[in-house]
């Protein structure tokens, strides 16, 4: 199983995020930290807003910032909310189903407990455990060196 970039990137937003609290940050800032194309981060920001997790201020000194506080931002309803296709197999989109053998096979139930499991250990963690002072400092300390001079 592989995260999309979509799920990925909206978990490196966070991480950005939760290392500069309280501030509004750009998209451009954050797609020169991690070398990530800013068009590409627009669509991870729309989908964070839209679940909640970042507020969206537009205009020319508008950015981005957390709309919750750390501690409840779960990692697991991150990558539920930002993947786009959590169906592990083709049997899980019913829609478009060919498996001749959905109906005996088994494999469907214990993919989809693997998949809450994975979630649910995901969602043992926060954004707030991820932001001790230490690796908050070190986050920045990376984001500095990364974010190239203007």
């Amino acid at each position: 199983m592989q995260l999309s970039l979509h799920a990925d990137y909206g978990l490196r937003v966070l991480l950005y995020l939760g290392s500069h609290p309280g501030q509004i940050i750009s998209t451009q800032q954050i797609s020169d930290a991690y070398g990530i194309s800013k068009n590409h981060l627009v669509r991870v920001m729309q989908t964070l807003g839209d679940a909640g997790y970042v507020r969206v201020i537009p205009g020319r000194s508008g950015g981005v910032t957390l709309a919750k506080d750390p501690s409840e931002i779960r990692l697991g309803d991150v990558v539920r909310d930002s993947e786009p296709n959590l169906h592990l197999v083709e049997c899980f989109e019913p829609e478009t189903n060919t498996c001749p053998i959905i109906a005996v096979c088994g494999l469907k139930t214990r993919l989809a407990e693997a998949l809450n499991a994975f979630i649910a250990e995901l969602n043992k963690q926060t954004l707030a455990d991820l932001m001790t002072p230490a690796r908050q400092q070190k986050l920045q300390g990376v984001f500095v060196q990364l974010t190239p001079a203007r």
